[in-house]
């Protein structure tokens, strides 16, 4: 995939091999992992760090092969999910990170930009959420609040 906002083609990377059912090594017990998923959100574990756990501690490569649904798709059907999406709140957090640099470091110009081109993500983000219905319709990026909503 190319870079959103650079002139390049962005890099080769591996793929996923395609399989259509979980391995036979893999834990494929449908009750206990959707269990331990409910308890790994309940810890306050984001959807990404939930399938690390999965995959690293409780021999489940994919989640998907085994419950026929993403992490994000069980915690929405138990009504866990959070209220701003994981992809954005990363971004968000990035730029809280980016704001707190520029505020020890005024005349960093390369982060300013860096900051604008973030923020431009972010609001290109949300708006392709809320018209998905991800993310409510009255929510908006403000950069003065923004310490408020990441937690």
């Amino acid at each position: 995939m190319g870079r959103m906002h650079a002139s390049g083609r962005g890099s080769s990377g591996s793929t996923r091999p395609f399989i259509e059912a979980a391995p036979e090594w893999s834990n494929t017990d449908k009750s206990a992992i959707e269990e331990k998923i409910l308890e790994l959100a309940g810890k306050g574990h984001t959807t990404a760090e939930i399938g690390l756990i999965l995959r690293d501690q409780h021999a489940v490569p994919n989640v998907r092969l085994v419950l026929g649904e993403r992490v994000g798709q069980v915690l929405a059907r138990n009504e866990i999910s959070p209220k701003i999406p994981e992809d954005l709140m990363n971004l968000m957090r990035k730029a809280l990170r980016m704001l707190d640099h520029l505020n020890e470091n005024r005349k960093d110009l390369h982060n300013r930009r860096q900051l604008e081109l973030i923020e431009s993500r972010i609001r290109r983000l949300s708006r392709y959420l809320k018209e998905t219905g991800a993310l409510d319709s009255e929510w908006s990026y403000k950069r003065d609040q923004l310490r408020l909503a990441v937690n």
